[in-house]
């Protein structure tokens, strides 16, 4: 078996391309996700029964359904409404970026909403008792003590989630989007070397794994640092 990576070489300024185009995608899903999961991970561990249903329909709806045909229903499904290609939000869907990254937040916010929810169900009783006995309002309790303790804890946990959209955003060259995947797709279309093209989009992908897996063990490191064993 004969490698060709002197077509690689030429094609890298493709593959640097869609690696922008990727943490573009990343970025933008996780930033508008987080967002959403926010009020939605509040909502999970109210003891008010209507909010709590409404936002355990919403994770359960889009956990329990695959990323590929949310995507594939926002940017073709919709496109088939006349009342969505005359409203104003026509410029927004009909453009592939910005159906990627609202499929992308929509998705991750479910999970997200999800850990938050699980960390805030595992805050220790001390921490609630302490701000009750300080006179803090609920609102302030959630503000100050429960939530920021709640994201802190949910760190190890989110870690996994930022790493699995980042592989999950290799669905955007499906509807053209020219990503880390994309530009492998282009270079085997064009040449006809799919192990070249695509070992040297996994490579990519590693690389970016191996970073944020560093940048988070050390906020875990940094902002986790208490609850360690201490050393006698």
């Amino acid at each position: 078996m004969i490698f060709d990576y002197n077509v690689i070489y030429e094609a890298l300024p493709l593959y640097f391309s869609g690696l922008l185009t990727t943490l573009k995608l990343l970025a933008l899903s996780l930033f508008f996700g987080l967002l959403v999961a926010l009020p939605l991970g509040l909502m999970r561990v109210s003891k008010q029964p209507i909010v709590n249903l409404s936002a355990w329909l919403y994770t359960y709806v889009i956990r329990g359904t695959p990323m590929l045909v949310q995507l594939f229903l926002i940017y073709y499904g919709l496109a088939q409404f006349d009342a969505v290609r005359q409203s104003f939000l026509w410029p927004w869907l009909s453009s592939a970026t910005f159906c990627a990254c609202l499929a992308f937040a929509i998705n991750t916010s479910a999970y997200t909403a999800e850990i938050i929810a699980g960390s805030l169900k595992a805050t220790p009783n001390g921490e609630i008792e302490a701000a009750k006995a300080m006179g803090m309002s609920r609102y302030k309790m959630y503000a100050r003590i429960l939530l920021p303790s709640a994201l802190r804890r949910a760190l190890p946990q989110y870690s996994n989630e930022v790493i699995m959209m980042l592989q999950t955003t290799s669905l955007a060259s499906i509807v053209t989007l020219i990503d880390i995947t994309g530009a492998a797709r282009t270079v085997n279309a064009q040449y006809y070397l799919p192990f070249e093209a695509y070992i040297t989009a996994g490579v990519f992908y590693l690389c970016l794994t191996f970073i944020l897996v560093r940048l988070f063990k050390l906020a875990e490191g940094r902002w986790l640092r208490y609850l360690a064993p201490r050393k006698h």
